[in-house]
């Protein structure tokens, strides 16, 4: 027989044996989250070993994901060429202005303005796609945004519920609707709450990262996107870089991220920030690109100024 534990020697055998699985399952725990830390937030470029999912986005199309901010007007827009023109700084001095004019539709996004800029980007709008945050910089401005000539130009406004939907019944939605009732010609709609899950659960198949757990955003150009889709056979997008030209060209020439706004943040800066930032809320830009860039060819979708 071996020789006896005392009481208080038994006690501290115990305290030692928890002590040590105590420390095993901290290491352990730390050694997960850094895992996970790793995974959720690293760019889908670098590392992903998700089994990317495609949706058909033409099948995945539903107009009842648009309601009407008054009346009872149905998003029923569709057009055989689109003109897609991003906000970047990429499309001064294309001279892109008269061939955007010529397309079939042209779409814009947030409080881009055409007047001034004309020669680049074109003076036409077809459809505008809204953020929620852009809401009180398009409204400031109606000459420009609202007064259109435009043969029935639509508006579609995206955001939270609880910011944009009739439910919520805030100072925002109030505001759409005012716009909606005074301006007759434009067709406002918002992007109903199970429409914007759907954009969630879009951005999780294409890319693998929860946008929720990911801290990300997603991008008005993200949205702008796949509405383009729906409602689009053919689409030009105008002054897109692709999604790795941020990567190849760290020393490149600044370029202002809004074509509008020349003392602005620098358009690759703010995307790799955007792309690595671990705290807080991000748009995942360079993501999203290379999503767009696969879809490029499923839905006739070409990049210019610059060309992909």
């Amino acid at each position: 027989m071996g020789p006896k534990i005392s009481g208080k020697g038994q006690q501290s055998h115990r305290m030692v044996i928890l002590a040590a699985i105590f420390v095993l399952m901290t290491l352990l725990i730390l050694y997960g989250s850094n895992n996970v830390t790793d995974d959720v937030y690293a760019p889908f470029h670098v590392a992903t070993n998700h089994a990317l999912m495609t949706t058909d986005l033409k099948k995945w199309a539903g107009r009842e994901g648009y309601v009407p901010v008054s009346g009872n007007k149905n998003m029923s827009l569709h057009c055989h060429d689109c003109a897609l023109v991003t906000s970047s700084s990429h499309v001064l001095g294309t001279g892109a202005g008269e061939e955007i004019d010529r397309s079939e539709c042209v779409i814009r996004m947030n409080d881009a303005p055409t007047m001034g800029f004309e020669s680049d980007v074109g003076n036409h709008t077809t459809l505008r796609v809204v953020a929620h945050s852009s809401v009180f910089r398009v409204v400031r401005r109606p000459n420009e945004f609202l007064q259109r000539t435009d043969s029935n130009p639509v508006i579609i406004f995206w955001g939270p519920p609880n910011k944009i939907g009739k439910e919520a019944k805030g100072t925002l939605y109030r505001l759409i609707q005012r716009v909606s009732t005074t301006y007759s010609n434009l067709s406002c709609f918002s992007v109903t709450p199970s429409k914007m899950r759907r954009f969630d659960n879009l951005f999780h198949r294409e890319t693998g990262r929860d946008r929720s757990k990911s801290h990300s955003w997603l991008s008005t150009g993200w949205f702008t996107m796949v509405i383009a889709i729906e409602m689009c056979d053919n689409i030009k997008v105008y002054g897109m870089v692709p999604p790795n030209y941020c990567l190849k060209k760290p020393g490149s020439k600044k370029m202002p991220y809004h074509y509008y706004k020349p003392r602005g943040p620098d358009e690759c800066l703010t995307y790799l920030q955007n792309e690595s930032g671990r705290r807080g809320n991000h748009h995942r830009f360079i993501t999203e690109k290379q999503v767009f860039a696969r879809w490029a060819k499923q839905y006739n979708i070409t990049f210019t100024h610059p060309k992909w």
